[in-house]
């Protein structure tokens, strides 16, 4: 059985070395975009068949502890 930190891979010939689900060329930013943008999982799983909610989760999983990084992320206020 595959563990969520499976489920997401960095291959430099893929996306360019971008984070994907696992043998899919969908992206977490990707998914993330989307999720910022207002759509569901159940949007997400339509257009994207490969997708799982497992997947989705373990999208989200991914990018909440690339927050935790020790890395200053300025945002940039009235920027368009």
């Amino acid at each position: 059985m595959e563990t969520g930190r499976q489920l997401i891979q960095s291959n430099p010939k893929v996306m360019m070395g971008k984070p994907v689900i696992s043998g899919t060329r969908i992206t977490v930013e990707l998914i993330l975009e989307k999720l910022a943008a207002g759509e569901t999982f159940e949007q997400l799983l339509e257009e994207y068949p490969t997708l799982t909610r497992r997947s989705i989760y373990a999208a989200l999983d991914f990018a909440a502890q690339a927050m935790k990084a020790e890395v200053v992320h300025p945002v940039l206020v009235g920027a368009a």
